[in-house]
């Protein structure tokens, strides 16, 4: 048997281990694995190289990669990340810490997640805050399970048809199997229909209705009277946010939402090739105990200084998973912390000024693409850092065009329609580019 040095187990461990179960070699544990398809050749596996050859070798693959200028979005968005938010995230004792079960060893997580509960509560307008999700479609599909877990009798979920779809997969695929029955709600010229809403109410057997705000197509909504409507037919009312759109937008605290979710990822989380990201979750005082994660709170010691300590944890999967509030283990703590160092690092006007230049950016690009003759409003709504619109020409060969200008050219949503996104990142003058490139164009 060979040895290899970076395995933990010596050769006698191996023979301790392979005689406690009964095998008497390492391939017996494969013996139920047919010879046909088993693999019989070499592994095609480079020399070992020293650590500056392989220093090269990653940066000769590295620069096969083209970097990308972003105006799409639907979900994701290319928004700017301080530098000292990596600089203080890779520091051991955040990126080696796993969940804080002990409060006395884990002062220093437990403070940083109860930031992160203010902050995140004061960004929604509703006063408790979980920390934290995996990601703003699960946190998604966890608000559907709350709904129907606090309604006795009612166990359908309205979805708003202007959900993003990758939302609606997720919340399908949980609903199916929690045995919840979902339905959506009409759209009428991009915005959820309210009257199609009221009358599913009416019909009664609603646990939760879910809108999304802006909704998929980058829309701002007019939620005024669905608290009432929800709340009349004793449904739950449940929005989903871009996180980093709630600095200018009316909050959903406002709108009379009982729970919002959504996804951290634009409060300066770097695109990633899609994740890690961090679902958010905030709700009322009423439904704290329906909510799953952990809530953190802070207290006084036995000296009198400031303690932090997991005030509530009301999933039960340790001892009772048939009766958990969820079956989440885990959340995406460390991306919590990334978050708050961003919304510290950036203050409130911060996160405001990205906010209004992504606003702002995105309407000066609609305004000149309808200039260029090629493109027509796809809605008569209003919009915040992403917009619809129909182009004239083929929009696979358009979108191939900008890739070949190294620019991501939003994301298509319909057979003529394209869906693009800015924030504070895009400059004028690749906007500007951008439009020439289009202009250009003669396809």
């Amino acid at each position: 048997m060979k040895h290899y040095k970076y395995f933990p187990q010596t050769e006698e461990d191996i023979r301790t281990m392979l005689d406690k179960i009964g095998v008497e070699h390492l391939d017996d544990l494969f013996a139920e694995i047919p010879e046909s398809i088993r693999f019989k050749g070499d592994f095609q596996l480079p020399e070992s190289m020293s650590e500056l050859e392989i220093r090269r070798y990653f940066d000769a693959l590295c620069q096969k990669n083209q970097t990308l200028t972003v105006f799409a979005g639907a979900g994701f968005y290319d928004h700017y990340t301080p530098s000292i938010i990596p600089q203080i995230v890779e520091r051991s004792e955040f990126l080696t810490s796993y969940t804080p079960y002990q409060a006395e060893i884990s002062q220093g997580t437990l403070h940083y997640i109860f930031e992160y509960q203010t902050m995140m509560s004061a960004l929604t307008g509703l006063p408790i805050s979980n920390a934290s999700m995996y990601d703003g479609s699960t946190a998604t599909a966890e608000a559907m399970l709350m709904a129907a877990a606090q309604s006795k009798k009612a166990n359908k979920v309205l979805l708003s048809s202007t959900l993003d779809p990758k939302v609606k997969r997720v919340v399908e695929t949980y609903a199916h199997f929690h045995g919840v029955e979902l339905d959506y709600i009409a759209e009428a010229d991009g915005v959820t229909d309210k009257s199609d809403m009221a009358e599913k109410l009416a019909a009664g057997g609603v646990a939760g209705v879910i809108v999304q705000q802006p909704n998929y197509y980058g829309i701002i909504e007019d939620y005024s009277g669905y608290a009432d409507l929800c709340h009349d037919a004793k449904a739950l009312f449940v929005m989903n946010s871009v996180a980093a759109d709630l600095a200018l937008l009316k909050t959903p605290g406002e709108w009379g939402a009982d729970v919002v979710v959504g996804d951290g990822q634009s409060l300066g989380i770097p695109l990633s090739y899609g994740g890690p990201t961090v679902g958010y979750m905030c709700c009322t005082e009423k439904l704290m105990r329906k909510m799953p994660g952990r809530i953190v709170g802070m207290t006084k010691d036995s000296r009198g200084q400031r303690a932090f300590v997991l005030t509530l944890q009301a999933r039960e999967q340790h001892i009772r998973r048939q009766k958990a509030t969820s079956n989440i283990c885990s959340n995406q703590s460390l991306m919590a912390l990334f978050v708050t160092i961003y919304l510290s690092v950036m203050g409130k006007e911060g996160v405001k000024e990205a906010a209004k230049l992504s606003f702002d950016g995105a309407h000066y690009l609609y305004d000149e693409l309808l200039k260029t003759g090629r493109f027509a409003a796809a809605f008569d709504q209003p919009f915040f850092n992403e917009f619809c619109l129909r182009y004239s020409g083929d929009v696979a060969a358009l979108q191939r065009r900008l890739l070949d200008h190294g620019i991501l050219g939003g994301v298509r949503v319909g057979e003529d329609c394209l869906m693009f996104a800015v924030t504070e990142k895009r400059t004028k003058a690749k906007i500007d580019e951008l439009v020439t490139i289009i202009k250009e164009d003669k396809k």
